[in-house]
């Protein structure tokens, strides 16, 4: 008994909060300046439906810059959000996430025109498990991350 539970207290030691990197890419039928509206954490209300509703704590009134700070509900957690990157102009969004003592995420957006009326999107899901016990949800968040583009390219186009 006692070797089981050494053997089980060493393995858990050597246990590693896991790192996730998934992406997708996608094309959204519209020129760069109106699909870049879109990857704001307000413009994202037109089409990531009801589970996104970004709360914001800076700037107020809420609107899509650089240094933007928000919350997110998702089931029992509350994810605080910073918009480290918003250049529309320049087809770059980025935005660091955090949920408590469960992952911090660096999500990359970066859109290049296809020609005058689309523009291609390749989205980068990077997530870091702060505890062990969070590394099978982590995982299971990079699964889903690496599956979105149908999902995104759907629900955009009904969006435009």
């Amino acid at each position: 008994m006692m070797a089981s539970i050494l053997l089980y207290l060493g393995l858990l030691s050597m246990m590693k909060p896991v790192h996730v990197s998934n992406g997708f890419a996608l094309i959204v039928h519209a020129p760069l300046n109106r699909a870049a509206s879109l990857f704001g954490p307000d413009g994202e209300r037109c089409w990531a439906g009801e589970r996104w509703n970004p709360e914001f704590l800076y700037p107020l009134p809420g609107k899509d810059v650089q240094g933007a700070v928000f919350t997110v509900k998702h089931g029992p957690h509350r994810s605080v959000w910073v918009n480290t990157v918003f250049d529309t102009a320049g087809g770059r969004m980025q935005y660091v996430s955090f949920i408590p003592d469960t992952v911090v995420s660096t999500i990359d957006v970066r859109l290049t025109p296809v020609d005058p009326s689309s523009t291609r999107v390749d989205v980068t899901y990077e997530r870091t498990a702060l505890d062990v016990a969070a590394n099978d949800d982590v995982e299971a968040m990079g699964k889903r991350d690496r599956e979105s583009g149908p999902e995104w390219q759907q629900a955009i186009a009904k969006c435009l």
